[in-house]
């Protein structure tokens, strides 16, 4: 549904410039006011996140590790346990074939 958003706007966005540029304005200016509305745009979008400060890259690459990490033990987490539940059952057959076979030692002699 982004990506639709995304292609309306650009649509506008087109239209709106190919309008000023009919009723006179130069394509370089129409450009050049994109790119700055579109730079402020971004930069209050950062601000509004708290991502404005010089730290920030940081902070997000640190949260990227984490997150990453976070990853690497749901993964292991979850192979980890799939281990065990295997070995448990091979167990579980195993003690049952023991059981079965010293039963049916016991009634064959």
């Amino acid at each position: 549904m982004t990506s639709s958003l995304n292609i309306k706007a650009s649509d506008v966005l087109s239209a709106l410039a190919e309008q000023a540029v009919e009723e006179g304005a130069e394509p370089l200016t129409i450009k050049a006011l994109v790119e700055e509305a579109s730079e402020n745009g971004a930069q209050r979008a950062l601000c509004s996140m708290g991502l404005s400060d010089p730290q920030a890259v940081g902070d997000i690459h640190e949260l990227r590790q984490l997150l990453m990490g976070w990853r690497d033990v749901r993964r292991t987490a979850r192979r980890a346990l799939v281990a065990w539940v295997t070995k448990i059952g091979i167990w579980a057959l195993l003690i049952a074939l023991a059981i079965e076979l010293k039963v049916d030692r016991f009634l064959g002699n």
